[in-house]
């Protein structure tokens, strides 16, 4: 009985390899695989094509373009199981090749992460379910970094808060409650808003059913075991941010070096799509045409390059979290530091081994030349959009906003951008920001504004409205409600979650928190406000507001002119005080708040863990897992890093999210995509 080890992403990672692998090891001989689209990039994360050709694979399809054909026997289908489309479609081509197909096939389907009743259903509907070998392949968090798991679930914004659907609350659920029983329980759990509340009750329930099962198990074995789960040593907290609580931030443009990556090219599975002629074509690789898809889109592949943005590249680990406005700086000193390093092969008088050490390190100085050349075409291209005319008035407009200033001032920018027909979404971002921040809009204004973008835009966006305003993203103003207004659509539920406020005084929780900073130092960050170039993501504050509660209490109170009630600033201590010090703050945003201590089943084996971590792991480096529920920004993930690295004491913060999102993406969500009379 060890102590609890840390949180190690490449575990997770190493774990979805074999499991995988071990499933296709399952069907002998070889094989074509089926996969889901949105599947294949993280499957990508974490196994490479070479490792599924030596496992038998011979040809990859994907499920959406219904083209498998009958060159192998083996047939394996990997999807997700919690939409009806999918099983649907599997269904369908299963008939297909059982009707045209002159092979006598075998069927597998690998459902992502568990299999489903409804899923079986459907196959037993169309009369497939008994010729099908359907088990589970259980990846739930897919590792996008060393400090970043993510369960990749592109709808989760929509499903939780326009379509009003729980499955990736369930699968967050699930997902943690794998890590609980890896590491240890949460020992407290923090969160805010009403669907934080819920995801956290259901983790208390699978907890208990844990137990529950854990005790039948031990009744029925000749063996028992009492341990059952006790309190993690590693992990100290589960901070819970529920998305609708924090809906600016998302809002806003992101400033730092991937977050514009994100805004202008948009990062999937840790890969952007960029169009050759911006960062040159890809070098040249020996592939196979092993897939009938990739063939199809040879065509589209040779005008778009996919650029790997991730740690494995080191200069853009050392650009991702800076501020644009210092990107430009920083590769200029690489260019000056590689062609220095560089022509010092012509030193006169050098040593043979010298000569063999410049040699060993060559193909290092090619690899950072390419990346260097990359990221410089990266950034000038992002240059040219952060120094347009469209760019320079949307970012006024919204720094005016997330400022607080009367919003009123903005309207005829906003009017000028519909004028100038931008993209929608453009201006759906701004009129959402006012509503979230003003708290709604002026039913005069708003009613203008929709008139506008109907006439300018289409009629269809009368849907479009309707979806923004189910989600919370725009409404119009009352006379009753302070900070911004979401209605009863908004949010299912409303305040009996936990009690919380229904709407958020935005106006004591910027003075409370410091959300606005007035002068940021962008090359030398103090604050996490230096991501958005003034403004501090509150859902990073809430954080703050748990594991560095000195730090923020001082700023907090140096802008009130007043003396903060925090508590004393014990490394070991401050996280364990949960939200002590910000009440009133968090009685100022909407939605429940949650703070749940977890204790083991079992005194005995809490003793036991107590005494083997060496009297409760003092000086160990502790873990705080923040898991966004909706999905988290780029930005937010660079300011949470800046916190981990100016935290009190030894603190590591694992960034746990259903998904990345961005502004353009949370508001293209509602956007309504059909027109009337199409057909």
């Amino acid at each position: 009985m060890a102590p609890h080890a840390s949180i190690n992403t490449q575990d997770i990672a190493d774990k979805a390899r074999r499991d995988l692998l071990q499933l296709l090891e399952g069907v002998r001989g070889k094989k074509n695989l089926v996969i889901e689209k949105a599947l294949a990039g993280p499957v990508g994360l974490f196994v490479k094509f070479s490792t599924l050709q030596e496992y038998g694979v011979d040809r990859v399809f994907f499920l959406e373009n219904d083209n498998v054909d009958s060159s192998q026997r083996n047939v394996v289908f990997l999807s997700r199981a919690e939409k009806a489309k999918q099983a649907q479609s599997i269904a369908g081509q299963i008939k297909r090749l059982r009707r045209t197909g002159s092979t006598n096939h075998e069927f597998s389907v690998f459902w992502v992460p568990r299999r489903t009743l409804v899923c079986d259903q459907i196959l037993e509907e169309a009369g497939v379910l008994g010729e099908v070998n359907a088990l589970e392949f259980p990846v739930y968090f897919v590792p996008l970094e060393r400090d970043v798991l993510s369960l990749e679930l592109d709808d989760s914004f929509s499903d939780l808060y326009l379509r009003k659907d729980p499955t990736s609350m369930f699968l967050a659920a699930r997902a943690l409650m794998l890590l609980q029983q890896s590491h240890g329980l949460f020992p407290r759990i923090l969160g805010k808003g009403d669907n934080a509340k819920r995801l956290a009750d259901l983790l208390l329930r699978m907890r208990s059913e844990q137990d529950v099962t854990s005790s039948a198990d031990s009744s029925a074995s000749s063996i028992p075991s009492r341990l059952g789960l006790t309190p993690s040593m590693a992990i100290d907290n589960l901070i819970i941010i529920d998305r609708e609580i924090d809906l600016p931030t998302v809002l806003l443009t992101q400033l730092t070096y991937e977050g514009l990556i994100d805004e202008v090219f948009t990062i999937q599975n840790n890969q952007a799509e960029v169009d050759s002629s911006i960062v040159g074509a890809p070098p040249s690789q020996n592939t196979s045409s092993s897939s009938k898809d990739a063939s199809q889109t040879s065509q589209t592949s040779a005008l778009k390059r996919k650029i790997q943005l991730d740690s494995s590249d080191k200069l853009y680990a050392q650009l991702r979290d800076t501020n644009f406005a210092i990107v430009g700086g920083l590769l200029s000193k690489v260019a000056r530091r590689l062609q220095a390093d560089y022509e010092s092969r012509h030193k006169a008088n050098q040593t043979t081994s010298e000569l063999r050490d410049f040699v060993a390190k060559l193909p290092g100085y090619q690899a950072e030349q390419a990346s260097l050349k990359v990221h410089t075409s990266l950034a000038e291209e992002i240059m040219k959009h952060t120094r347009s005319d469209l760019f320079s008035r949307v970012l006024e407009v919204q720094q005016n906003l997330a400022a607080y200033s009367d919003p009123s001032i903005m309207h005829d920018n906003i009017e000028e951008l519909i004028a100038r027909d931008c993209p929608l979404t453009t201006v759906l971002r701004l009129l959402c920001l006012e509503s979230c921040t003003a708290n709604g809009l002026r039913p005069k204004d708003l009613d203008t504004f929709k008139r506008s973008i109907l006439h300018a835009y289409g009629h269809q966006h009368l849907l479009t409205f309707a979806a923004l305003e189910k989600i919370g993203l725009l409404a119009a103003r009352t006379t009753s409600a302070a900070g911004y207004l979401l209605p009863t659509g908004g949010s299912s539920g409303g305040g009996a979650a936990g009690g919380g406020p229904r709407v958020t005084n935005h106006n004591a929780v910027r003075k409370t928190l410091k959300l606005i900073v007035d002068e940021v130092n962008e090359s030398d960050p103090n604050d996490i406000a230096y991501v958005f170039s003034g403004y501090a993501p509150l859902s990073v504050r809430l954080v703050q507001a748990v594991i560095q509660k000195t730090a923020l209490a001082q700023s907090s109170s140096a802008t009130r002119g007043s003396a903060a009630a925090a508590p004393p600033a014990s490394a070991a201590g401050t996280a364990g005080q949960g939200w002590t010090g910000f009440e009133s703050a968090l009685a100022s945003i909407r939605g429940a708040t949650v703070d749940e201590t977890q204790v083991g089943s079992n005194k005995d084996a809490m003793r036991a863990r107590n005494v083997l971590a060496g009297g409760g792991g003092a000086g160990q480096e502790k873990t705080t897992v923040v898991f966004f529920l909706g999905g988290v920004t780029f930005a937010e993930i660079a300011a949470l890093r800046f916190v981990a690295a100016k935290g009190e004491g030894r603190r590591r913060v694992i960034v746990a999210t259903t998904g990345i999102v961005a502004g353009d993406r949370v508001v293209g969500a509602a956007i309504e995509k059909r027109g009337f009379g199409a057909s």
